[in-house]
């Protein structure tokens, strides 16, 4: 499926690097046996119209948002190198400073830069998010409370504090903008 694993799964959400212009999509298997029963799965559970077989969701992605997409992969690369360049320009600026840490990649891969997330060390985050917003320059934290303290996610033999990193990062970490217009 090109990933790790069975099934590959991807988002176009406006902002994701190849956005449709609304929610949408998509699941990648090598299987048939798995693309089978996805299908069905977002097809309300039907295998026969209005014979549900299953509980399932209305995830078809329409005919519009398809056509927009199939326009947008023909720009894919030109896309990333826009992200890439915008990246390249903040990793030099940051590169200066002990005090922000950048995305780095490694040598044998490459980023797509989605999202463009520094890790503060002894910066006041909300202080410079104020600051940077306060002058049209939209920021974020995106992922403010770890996982294991989700309400929905919740389990008995974990507690804050057990993960100390993933806490750290939550109140450190923000994110600037970074798309292809920047």
């Amino acid at each position: 499926a090109g990933s790790i694993g069975d099934i590959g799964c991807t988002s176009f959400f406006p902002s994701k690097n190849l956005g449709a212009y609304g929610d949408g999509g998509a699941i990648f298997t090598n299987s048939d046996e798995l693309a089978a029963k996805i299908r069905v799965v977002v097809n309300h559970g039907m295998t026969v119209r209005y014979y549900h077989d299953l509980v399932g969701v209305n995830s078809r992605l329409d005919s519009i948002q398809a056509a927009i997409l199939d326009i947008k992969l023909k720009h894919l690369d030109e896309y990333g190198a826009a992200r890439l360049k915008a990246a390249n320009y903040y990793n030099e600026a940051f590169s200066k400073t002990d005090k922000i840490a950048y995305p780095k990649t490694a040598s044998f891969t490459n980023h797509v830069f989605h999202q463009y997330t520094l890790v503060l060390n002894g910066v006041d985050r909300d202080g410079l998010m104020k600051h940077l917003n306060d002058r049209g320059i939209a920021c974020a934290v995106y992922y403010p409370v770890p996982l294991h303290m989700q309400k929905a996610y919740l389990d008995p033999r974990y507690k804050e504090g057990d993960f100390p990193i993933t806490e750290q990062l939550s109140k450190t970490v923000m994110s600037l903008p970074i798309h292809t217009e920047l």
